[in-house]
């Protein structure tokens, strides 16, 4: 009976702990986007097509090779296709064969589309890449703001219970006749007050949590949560280096970067293609063919030439190397004139590789005034998070001794409340601007190819 109880108990703590609302650390948060977000596997696809279109051009430089057969019946007057007769009689024919066409040269356009599938599928694998970078930003400002409303909480609570102390010492000083009783009611106005506080940040926390929820897709809300845990600001030298060097960083690796490198690369391949249509096209062939009729005639062999030809039907085996063949050769295509088609091409390419030149340069510059401002915002938000700390400290200075005097009746329930009120509005400056500088931070840092790491 113990040992049955002892399972019992067992079961009911396993059972628990599985009730309870997984929390996500940043790590787990980051991985689950990138592997669930439907954009990525939309870019996915997009690369599996370019890889499929690396394998039409590999196959496009490789002979092809078809084969056909044909049953025919003819009824009438038509010529036999064995001996080239006329006949009357019905016919029954078979015709078989296959044949192959290889590409000698197309103005190298096959080996350059070669050469630009494998450019396009390195293309399609960097846009992927900064997809996912892209995500991992979103989600570490998402999941920062979830810790930045629930630390605000936490803090707007345990500053009720410090005022529900207060209150509860003041009622009884009233009760005694020792302090008036608009001290207490200046008292529960300040409650009061922290307790709307409490229901604002509670909602901000529910909605934080729904924003990162839905950033990895997740629609079971009520179970999705973040580890509890608070986050100091990281040590961090990325300030030793200067904007310039961080942007130099950054046009080595941006996954961005390389993706706007190479649509240039593929446009200028396309130039390549389309001039390669003014040039001549030189192919080859081959063919195997052979026959069959139930009314092919073949003369008897050995006969001379003053005796009667004598004709046999041969078998359907016989017949289908008796009347088979080849044939084979080459032959070269000279545009001369198509309707200016192919120099409209070229045009377009050129113009499509200006295109694409201006856009790289366009990126190049977006990326640099996106570093200047993260660099600067690393600085302002820096000193603003010190300004906090330092106005915290003096509000916590302040605070104390305004408690001092009120404990002892020097000083009015309503000028406490206010200094109380400051010294609130000073810590939740505080973590906001200290979540406000950690992002920024690590926004440098990353494009300084760093890791989104908080801890």
């Amino acid at each position: 009976m113990k040992s049955k109880v002892s399972v019992l108990v067992l079961f009911c703590a396993i059972f628990s702990m599985n009730a309870q609302v997984k929390k996500w650390t940043l790590e787990e948060c980051v991985i689950y986007a990138v592997e669930n977000n439907l954009t990525v596997e939309q870019f996915e696809l997009d690369l599996e097509n370019a890889k499929i279109d690396k394998s039409d051009a590999i196959g496009s430089l490789l002979p092809d090779l078809n084969g056909n057969i044909s049953a025919s019946s003819n009824t009438g007057f038509s010529i036999n296709p064995t001996n080239n007769l006329p006949t009357n009689e019905t016919q029954n024919n078979v015709n078989g064969g296959f044949g192959s066409n290889l590409t000698l040269f197309d103005g190298l356009r096959n080996i350059k589309q070669l050469q630009r599938a494998k450019m396009n599928a390195i293309a399609n694998q960097y846009r992927l890449d900064d997809l996912k970078d892209d995500i991992r930003l979103r989600v570490a400002d998402a999941y920062l703001q979830v810790i930045s409303n629930k630390e605000a909480l936490n803090v707007a609570r345990a500053q009720y219970a410090v005022t529900e102390q207060d209150m509860k010492r003041n009622r009884e000083l009233v009760e005694s006749g020792v302090v008036p009783r608009g001290d207490l009611l200046e008292i529960e106005a300040t409650a009061a007050t922290q307790e709307q506080q409490i229901v604002n940040n509670e909602g901000l926390v529910t909605i934080s949590r729904i924003n990162l929820a839905q950033l990895l897709q997740i629609t079971d809300y009520e179970n999705f949560d973040v580890v509890d845990e608070g986050f100091e600001v990281p040590p961090s030298d990325i300030l030793n280096n200067s904007a310039k060097s961080i942007f130099a960083k950054a046009m080595e690796f941006r996954n961005d970067i390389r993706f706007s490198e190479t649509n240039v690369a593929l446009a200028e391949k396309d130039l390549e293609i389309a001039k390669g249509a003014y040039l001549p096209t030189i192919g080859a062939f081959f063919n195997y063919g052979t026959r069959y009729s139930d009314n092919a005639l073949i003369p008897v062999s050995g006969l001379g030439p003053d005796v009667p030809q004598e004709f046999f039907t041969p078998s359907f085996k016989d017949q289908l190397w008796i009347f088979d063949g080849i044939s084979y050769g080459a032959q070269v295509n000279v545009p001369i004139f198509n309707g200016w088609n192919t120099r409209n091409s070229v045009k377009r390419s050129k113009i499509n590789l200006e295109r694409t030149k201006l856009q790289f340069e366009l990126d190049k510059l977006t990326l640099e005034a996106t570093i200047q401002q993260a660099y600067v915002d690393v600085t302002t938000f820096g000193k603003a998070y010190e300004a906090a700390e330092k106005t915290l400290e003096a509000r916590e200075v302040a605070y104390q001794y305004a408690k001092d005097r009120f404990d002892v009746g020097l000083l009015n329930a309503f000028d406490f409340g206010q200094s109380q009120a400051r010294l609130d509005d000073a810590r939740a400056s505080v973590i906001r601007s200290k979540y406000d500088y950690i992002f920024r931070l690590k926004i440098l840092e990353f494009y300084f190819g760093l890791p989104i790491q908080l801890n």
